[in-house]
């Protein structure tokens, strides 16, 4: 258990898509006060409408200051120049950030205080607040993403990769690739709120009134909608099957292209995630339509183990953090077998089935996965920011609950 603890959490916005930061910083705050740093530096903004309502998002932020946003959980949006191969600008950056940080901690009990970082550039900070422990929380390959300089984001991350004690990868890719840069590398997948999801198939749920009059059954994606997801491929499927009903849940942040003018998918944009299970109660199949791409090849999808907590069928295309597992998890790459593997899980949808897949998760928690984390800095014993050596590197114990499935393809 970690506790007692001042932690400051370099992170993307608050309140955008809820993400692993967002569970692993709300259930580390019901023992610790934690300083959420809306860090918004990695990249240049472009005039993409998006990035233009992002730019409006952040002066108001900043406006506003230090806020309570959760029980024990202050964000602050501090000044920053977008900027990131700008050493002017970096160095304005590190003044307006540290300041904005030590005037919140000015106004918490005096506790010893730890570092997170979910970014991959805030090795300029690492030690500035006499810190018990730095930790880079790893959980995407950033340099792939749209927008962001491929060298400067990973030149960055080796320095911050320099000064912290503790590395966490929530994928085999990812842990891979930073035990190369560093000895205390841990692999630690992501988790999942398996009490509320797991509300879909122990309680009567109210249907949304999005879902009262589709046709069934429903298809559906919950989670952002960016360059990695194949608009192509669930295009392919809807036209496949126009008797089913593909649901979209999350933001939106490319076209819709193939997918724009198809009767049968419906766009239900963002939902407050408490009532998630409400949605996935009515699923018949949870789609996770990747791209095979280099972020994704280091992708370890939430969406997966929100799936089977809520007992819904999973068809994803091959991912490497995505196993098959027989009658809950089914694997295809193209549009025909995905549509097998849709014909077959379909098949597996009585209540049964759907409790027993959402038992698969009760052991994967975020409240495990933290329990995991607290053995993980307990043992390595580091004091001071910058300690790199202090134990090797060590794997978390992998979701490997069942067996391969032999059918992949049907």
């Amino acid at each position: 258990m970690i506790s007692g603890k001042n932690i400051i959490c370099f992170a993307s916005g608050w309140g955008f898509h809820p993400t692993s930061k967002h569970h692993i910083m709300r259930r580390l705050a019901r023992h610790n006060n934690v300083i959420w740093v809306n860090w918004h530096a990695s990249r240049r903004p472009t005039m993409h409408p998006y990035d233009l309502r992002m730019i409006w998002d952040k002066l108001r932020q900043i406006g506003q200051g230090a806020q309570r946003v959760a029980d024990n959980i202050t964000a602050v949006t501090p000044f920053q120049v977008p900027m990131p191969s700008m050493r002017l600008a970096r160095r304005l950056n590190r003044f307006t950030v540290r300041r904005a940080i030590e005037n919140v901690l000015e106004t918490l009990p005096t506790r010893p205080v730890q570092l997170w970082s979910f970014a991959p550039d805030v090795g300029d900070f690492v030690g500035r607040f006499g810190e018990e422990l730095a930790l880079y929380y790893c959980v995407d390959a950033f340099g792939e993403f749209p927008g962001y300089d491929r060298a400067l984001i990973e030149n960055r991350e080796r320095q911050l990769l320099d000064r912290v004690d503790v590395v966490i990868a929530t994928s085999r890719p990812l842990y891979e690739s930073k035990s190369r840069f560093h000895s205390n590398v841990h692999l630690v997948e992501h988790g999942v709120d398996y009490e509320r999801l797991s509300r879909a198939v122990k309680e009567e749920l109210d249907t949304p009134r999005e879902l009262e009059t589709l046709r069934r059954p429903i298809i559906g994606y919950v989670g952002v909608v960016g360059e990695w997801v194949d608009l192509d491929l669930l295009a392919a499927l809807a036209r496949g099957c126009p008797e089913a009903s593909f649901v979209v849940i999350g933001p939106v942040l490319v076209p819709y292209g193939p997918c724009a003018n198809l009767p049968n998918v419906h766009w239900l944009g963002e939902r407050d995630h408490a009532s998630l299970p409400e949605y996935l109660r009515l699923f018949d199949i949870g789609l996770i339509p990747f791209r095979h791409v280099p972020l994704t090849r280091s992708a370890n999808p939430i969406k997966l183990f929100e799936y089977l907590a809520a007992g819904v069928p999973v068809v994803s295309t091959g991912l490497p953090s995505v196993r098959p597992i027989p009658s809950a998890v089914w694997i295809a790459d193209d549009a025909g077998r995905m549509m097998r593997c849709c014909e077959d899980a379909l098949t597996h949808g009585g209540a049964a089935d759907r409790r027993r897949r959402s038992e698969l998760m009760r052991g994967e928690s975020w409240e495990a996965r933290l329990e995991q984390i607290a053995t993980i800095i307990n043992a390595s014993g580091s004091t001071q920011p910058g300690g790199t050596g202090a134990l090797p590197a060590q794997e978390a114990v992998e979701f490997e609950r069942c067996e391969p499935a032999v059918l992949t393809s049907t």
